[in-house]
This record gives C-alpha cells, sequence and structure tokens, in this order.
C-alpha cells in the first residue's frame, strides 16, 4: 500500500489533536437528564473545572462554577429556592445569572457574581458550552436534523487513549477489513458542515464477491449506508443501515486528566407517532444497541493500550488525515482554566522551560 507523502509536520506533532491538556470549544456532556431531577443539584466534573449545575422550580437548567465565593464550599451541596441556589455552608444565595443575592448573617446581597456557562439539552442527555457564547447548535444526526426523536442514553465507558484517537477510529477505512472483516473496501468522501463539524460518507458499492455483500446489495441502492459526523473533534455520529431503515448512535466523549477519554452511548431515531409508533423506536433502539455493541466489541482492546503515532499514513488513512487537520483549524482551550489558547505565549512558555531546564543542567 502506497504511502500518502506528509505534507505537514503536525501529523505527528500537532498542536490540538491528540494533546492532552487542550479541547475545542464547543458543546460536551455533563450528565444524563435523568440524572438531574426538578429542584436538585448535581456536582460536575467536566474538562478540569468544577461545576454545579440544577434545575430550579419550573425545571430550567443553570450552571455555574461550584465553589462558593465565601470560603469554597461546593454549591452542588446546596439547597435550590425558586429560581436560584443557596449554598449548605453558610446560607449564601445565587440567583440564576450567578449573583449573589443574600447573604443571611449580613442581612443584604454582596455585590459577587459567579462564572454561569451556557447549559442545554438534547438526547437525554444535558449538554455545557465551555466557551463565552455559543456558536454551533447542539450535537445532532444531520439526517435526522428536522425531525422529533425518541433517544436512550446508554452505556458509559472510558478509553486509554484521547477522545481524538477514539473518533478516528470510525473512518480508519481498513480496519473494517482487518478487524471487523467486513468484506468491502470502504472510501470516505468528506462534507463540511460547519467549522466545528465535519462528515464522512461511504461512496462505494464493491464487495461483489462476498456471499453477505450479495445477500445485502438489494436494500441498497447505492453506496453501503455508512456515514460520520463530527462535532469539535470528540463527538460523532454514526448512521448506518439498510435504505428503509437507518440505525443512528452518537458517541459523546470528553477528555479526561492525562489524556484519557470518557464515553457515553447515545441510541436515536426518528420519533414516531402512536403506540404502534413507541413500541416500534423500542425495537429500533434494541437494534441499535446491538449494531454499536457488534462494531465496539473487536476495537475494545486496541484502545486500552494504544500508544498512538501517527508515522506512516497510507491512502487508506486519508480520511484520517482530513479529520486531523479539521481538529487543526478549531479553537482550541485550556484544560481546566477553560481559556483560549495563545500559541506565541505557548511557544515562550516552552523556551522559557527549556531555558530553565538547561540552566538546571548546566548547575549539576
Amino acid at each position: 500500500m502506497k504511502a500518502v507523502p506528509n505534507t505537514i509536520s503536525s501529523y505527528r506533532y500537532t498542536q490540538i489533536f491528540n494533546h492532552p491538556k487542550r479541547f475545542i470549544e464547543g458543546w460536551y456532556w455533563a450528565i444524563p437528564s435523568t440524572k438531574l431531577r426538578k429542584g436538585k443539584a448535581q456536582a460536575v466534573s467536566l474538562l478540569g473545572r468544577e461545576l454545579a449545575i440544577y434545575r430550579d422550580v419550573d425545571g430550567e437548567l443553570v450552571c455555574f462554577d461550584a465553589k462558593c465565593p465565601h470560603m469554597g464550599a461546593h454549591l452542588a451541596e446546596g439547597k435550590v429556592e425558586g429560581k436560584g441556589l443557596r449554598c449548605l455552608f453558610h446560607n449564601w444565595k445565587f440567583d440564576s445569572q450567578g449573583n449573589c443575592v443574600d447573604v443571611p448573617c449580613l442581612g443584604m446581597s454582596l455585590p459577587l457574581q459567579l462564572k454561569t456557562w451556557h447549559v442545554a439539552e438534547k438526547y437525554g442527555m444535558i449538554w455545557v458550552w465551555v466557551g463565552e457564547t455559543p456558536l454551533q447548535p447542539l450535537p445532532f444526526v444531520p439526517e435526522l436534523e428536522n425531525f422529533e426523536c425518541n433517544s436512550l442514553v446508554n452505556s458509559k465507558f472510558v478509553k486509554n487513549c484521547h477522545p481524538n484517537v477514539v473518533m478516528i477510529n470510525a473512518i480508519d477505512a481498513n480496519h473494517f477489513n482487518t478487524v471487523h472483516n467486513l468484506p468491502l473496501e470502504i472510501v470516505f468522501r468528506k462534507q463540511q458542515l460547519s467549522d466545528n463539524a465535519i462528515i464522512f460518507n461511504n461512496v462505494t458499492r464493491g464487495g461483489e464477491d462476498s456471499f453477505l455483500m450479495k445477500l445485502i446489495r438489494p436494500f441498497y441502492k447505492k453506496a453501503v449506508t455508512y456515514s460520520m459526523c463530527y462535532w469539535y473533534g470528540s463527538i460523532g455520529t454514526v448512521t448506518i443501515g439498510p435504505d428503509f431503515l437507518h440505525f443512528h448512535i452518537m458517541f459523546a466523549l470528553r477528555l479526561l486528566e492525562g489524556g484519557k477519554a470518557e464515553g457515553q452511548t447515545i441510541l436515536i431515531t426518528k420519533k414516531r407517532r402512536g403506540i404502534f409508533g413507541w413500541l416500534f423506536n423500542r425495537v429500533v433502539l434494541w437494534l441499535t444497541k446491538l449494531v454499536g455493541e457488534y462494531f465496539a466489541k473487536g476495537d475494545t482492546q486496541i484502545f486500552q493500550t494504544i500508544n498512538f503515532d501517527f508515522q506512516t499514513p497510507t491512502k487508506a488513512d486519508n480520511a484520517i488525515l482530513q479529520f486531523i487537520q479539521n481538529v487543526e483549524t478549531q479553537k482550541a482551550l485550556r484544560w481546566g482554566t477553560w481559556e483560549p489558547v495563545n500559541e506565541e505565549q505557548e511557544r515562550q512558555r516552552q523556551k522559557k522551560a527549556e531555558m530553565m531546564e538547561s540552566k538546571g543542567e548546566a548547575n549539576d
């Protein structure tokens, strides 16, 4: 197999892709919706930052930094009162904009404001925008963008590698043959959905010599349906299945400390009306779960032991290279602080660290 010329040095030495301390500004999953009832608060650790998320008396979601500005108590331990949240420790109260509206021991408010974050719900999951102002919609399945959907939050998992590395598995064309024994050569065509979303569609039929492909060919007018849409380099929606029934799976990942990945699998289908539609969708979601388990089974061990190092790209890796390039063009934030990455400052910091290290060695 012919190697693809390495036209950019960042295939191995990237600024964002596979970086253990950086992630792309966007929407990230916090907790399943069922884990947060009306009038309750929940502690969430997201991308190195501690948050308090609660539902007010009307069911509206609110999210702000977790530490009380008085003594640092975790606000998720507090009590929801109306639209606000009262700290458990000294009963300071904050409204939904993070303003301190009541300090009981003083009998007044204080001019303090917590940092608040945009929060929303979709597909049975609570999501947080890890930037100042949401610039993109919540991640969605492109094929179902204009439909109401039924969804089911399925399995939660942890992988011993970066979310970006887990994501590229779905467009690793050659591994479908070597790991999953698919009797079909997959070829992807890229489509840019937005600045933060990119789609890869299979465009080949092939597999005419395979008994399996001959068996399922009548269900496909054109290419075998397999589409992967990526959001922020860490969330992917898979669409697969015969022409008359597509299965949709969202793999929502987020970065953990040390460069590992934590993810949720979400099963999605178009909402169908009536009791028979409801029953039909229960079957569809069950079948979707089986499809997801089939494709995940062969890759599990790989992601527990891989030490990703993209030394020799080949022609079959073209979609992966396009994915990396797309990730590298997006806005990166810093682990923990959620501040934008300034490359010039990074270079100066690295240069200073190298000088200090060199000076230390000289003193030795």
